[in-house]
């Protein structure tokens, strides 16, 4: 199912994608984009993020949405 506002998506994915990209370097990782997804690995595992949505999923942190909540998942799991 295609989304509603597609020009919304066009203007706002390529800053949520450089943001995203910004902090998570800040933290060390080293995020690769792959089409409109970040790639990156954490404890061994490749962490998929989804800027747009903010959807994020990997064998290493527990699923869910939200750049916000992916970064203290990955602060927590780095101490």
């Amino acid at each position: 199912m295609p989304r509603e506002n597609i020009e919304r998506q066009n203007r706002l994915e390529p800053q949520r994608i450089s943001h995203a990209t910004q902090a998570l370097e800040n933290l060390g990782f080293e995020p690769q984009q792959i089409g409109i997804e970040l790639r990156f690995l954490f404890k061994g595992h490749i962490v998929y993020l989804y800027p747009y949505s903010g959807w994020f999923q990997g064998k290493s942190v527990k699923k869910g949405r939200g750049l916000r909540n992916l970064l203290t998942q990955l602060k927590e799991g780095k101490q």
